[in-house]
């Protein structure tokens, strides 16, 4: 069927515009990350931090099979992107077994970068008394391993959630614990220390105040959120 001049221009616009439309759409979904971005294993306890361009998040991971109705936590899990929306499944950097002392509760780690090697500290042996303990490896996604063949630091009790701060002066801080907060100032070395464990006093005016009445504080310990390492 013949079209007129005016009727041509007008379907040739709308071709025009749906087209248009059509890769907008296309262009949106593509700018957009799957949720979850981890989804082929449970994980918890995400503790992102920056290497360079490119953002790794340590994760925990529960097995698929709960042992004694309770947290059933192995090894560690590393993703990376360099655009937040592309994803790259590292694997497993360590586990418990990494270290020779280890017994199992591979609970919440933290990554962190200094002379050229990389630090995971991690809390293991929640079950027969936790510690936090180091390994290390020339490369964010490992193979790690224990270089003291000990634990890093103990105070005997709630030694978990361990996260490393680097101040603008260069000195390193390892801080952990729940219910009460530790800190340690680290060597260059990052797997020594100086001193004894200082424990910080939890007031209401500097973490708030806890809705229920089981503590005082607002305090929850938690890995860093995005930090930087050059």
């Amino acid at each position: 069927m013949a079209r007129t001049l005016t009727e041509a221009s007008a379907l040739l616009h709308r071709i025009t515009v749906s087209a248009l439309f059509a890769c907008a759409l296309a262009s949106s979904r593509a700018a957009l990350a799957d949720n979850p971005i981890v989804q082929t294993s449970y994980t918890a306890d995400p503790a992102p931090v920056i290497f360079g361009d490119t953002l790794y998040l340590y994760t925990s991971h529960d097995e698929d099979v709960t042992v004694n109705d309770f947290f059933t936590m192995n090894d560690w899990r590393l993703y990376s992107t360099v655009d937040m929306v592309n994803w790259t499944d590292h694997g497993s950097p360590a586990g418990y077994k990494t270290f020779s002392w280890g017994t199992g509760d591979a609970w919440a780690p933290q990554g962190a970068t200094r002379n050229g090697k990389y630090y995971l500290y991690v809390p293991i042996n929640n079950s027969t008394g936790a510690k936090i303990g180091v390994a290390v490896a020339d490369d964010p996604a490992g193979p790690y391993t224990d270089p003291l063949g000990k634990a890093l630091v103990s105070t005997g009790s709630g030694d978990i959630d361990p996260t490393v701060f680097i101040d603008d002066d260069g000195q390193a801080y390892l801080y952990w614990g729940n219910p009460n907060l530790w800190y340690v100032k680290l060597n260059a070395d990052m797997i020594s220390y100086q001193g004894n464990p200082t424990k910080v006093n939890l007031t209401t005016a500097g973490f708030g105040t806890r809705s229920n009445s089981d503590r005082a504080t607002a305090y929850v310990h938690q890995a860093s959120i995005g930090v930087e390492h050059q």
